[in-house]
């Protein structure tokens, strides 16, 4: 057990100070148990119903703020069977009954990480808790979030608060400026592939480093969300003139900026050189699986899916339709293009980016976490291989367990949609 004087007397990182803050004592240190006041809580269609039958379990009968529990059916809606349309049922009663501000709807609805950013219900210094492991997707905004359990939904969604231990943090300093075609999902895998799934195993990654300023709002939300697939138990990013600019264009909400202590302690430092990451493919069935393109070999190709919580948001799409237009789908693929939010959608028709993707042969769909989790949209049959800009590749995930996941970003996904195989941005301008 820590002694008060050496909880107070150590420098604090980012995260370390929003649950501090959270709590409402002056210091934490990593390992300290706390109970966090929440901003947030977060459930959708497949995690919420067994949330429900927990909170009434308990014999509550009330939420403890019904401005702040965000409900997003996106997993099997539109919903694809009577089992997942009882389940939003569940959900839209529970809701409706409660009194619930923000639940989305099929036609409001869009992917929640996507979706919760944008309606500005995540802000700097918010802490979060979603019953959906992507959930640490906020930490680009400056916020503590991550993802827990169906019951600590219900515990929150009840009392507000949370239970937490405070985690370690490795920091992550980033360089340079990534070069064209390179993203967020690039710098993620690259560093999945470099650190594994569990090297960052319930710890905090913290993103810092002139280089952060070479990344988009965009690029931040991808390497958020995917740090749970380095075991991490949340990412987080530093407020800077981006972010704000974002949060003042979407949310309303008050906020508050934390930095880390000059004297944080982290048990490890990695400094990662943006200019240096090539195009990376997490080969199945595991996301550490890492391979840069000029490494794939010959990978044919069944699907495609550009789309999720982890590219489906504006830049991806432009960026798939800047390489798909002109050109064909290959006979041999079914290219899927998921939208993740209703705004994106109706970006996507006004620019004209839905011409290019249907010109070029591909299907566009209304916002959906379908095909990500195998449920609808986009099933793999046995032997079939998909290249996919979501965020895991375990055996089964988008079908059967005799199919094969490519985790890759929307500029390779579009460009393997195009010569049939897993292919680089570069490899369709040369018309290789």
């Amino acid at each position: 057990m820590l002694k008060e004087r050496e909880v107070i007397d150590m420098g604090m990182t980012m995260t370390q100070k929003i649950l501090a803050h959270g709590a409402g004592l002056d210091s934490v240190a990593a390992g300290q148990l706390i109970q966090v006041k929440l901003d947030l809580v977060l459930g959708n269609d497949i995690t919420t119903p067994v949330a429900i039958n927990e909170f009434e379990k308990i014999g509550f009968d009330s939420v403890f703020d019904v401005n702040k529990i965000a409900v997003v059916p996106d997993h099997f809606t539109p919903n694809k069977d009577i089992k997942s349309a009882e389940q939003v049922k569940k959900v839209r009663e529970f809701c409706k009954k409660m009194g619930i501000v923000h639940f989305f709807e099929v036609g409001r609805m869009g992917v929640e990480h996507a979706l919760i950013p944008e309606k500005g219900l995540a802000v700097p210094g918010d802490v979060i808790i979603g019953a959906d492991s992507h959930t640490c997707t906020y930490g680009s905004l400056g916020a503590f979030s991550t993802g827990v359990g169906s019951t600590d939904m219900a515990a929150g969604m009840a009392t507000g608060e949370a239970w937490m231990k405070v985690p370690e943090a490795i920091k992550f300093t980033l360089r340079g400026k990534p070069r064209k075609w390179v993203c967020g999902k690039d710098v993620i895998l690259h560093i999945i592939g470099m650190i594994g799934v569990d090297g960052a195993l319930y710890k905090s990654m913290e993103f810092v480093g002139e280089g952060v300023n070479n990344l988009s709002m965009d690029d931040r939300f991808t390497i958020c969300n995917m740090a749970i697939e380095a075991g991490a138990k949340n990412g987080i990013f530093p407020v800077d003139e981006k972010t704000l600019e974002y949060v003042k264009n979407h949310s309303v909400k008050p906020y508050d900026v934390f930095e880390a202590d000059k004297d944080a302690e982290y048990v490890k430092e990695y400094i990662i050189d943006l200019n240096e990451i090539k195009s990376t493919v997490a080969f199945p069935h595991l996301p550490e699986n890492t391979r840069t393109i000029d490494n794939v070999g010959n990978m044919p190709i069944h699907q495609v899916v550009i789309g999720s919580c982890t590219n489906g948001r504006m830049e991806d799409m432009r960026t798939a339709a800047e390489i798909l237009k002109g050109h064909t789908v290959h006979p041999d693929v079914r290219c899927i293009v998921i939208p993740a939010t209703q705004k994106i959608w109706q970006e996507c028709m006004q620019e004209g980016l839905f011409d290019i993707f249907i010109d070029a042969g591909a299907a566009v769909s209304t916002p959906t976490c379908g095909p990500c989790l195998g449920g609808h949209m986009g099933i793999l049959a046995k032997g079939e291989r998909c290249v996919s800009t979501t965020n895991r590749n375990f055996v089964g995930r988008m079908g059967h367990t005799e199919s094969e996941v490519y985790l890759a970003s929307p500029a390779i996904a579009a460009a393997s949609a195009i010569l049939g195989r897993i292919a680089g941005p570069d490899e369709v301008e040369e018309g290789l």
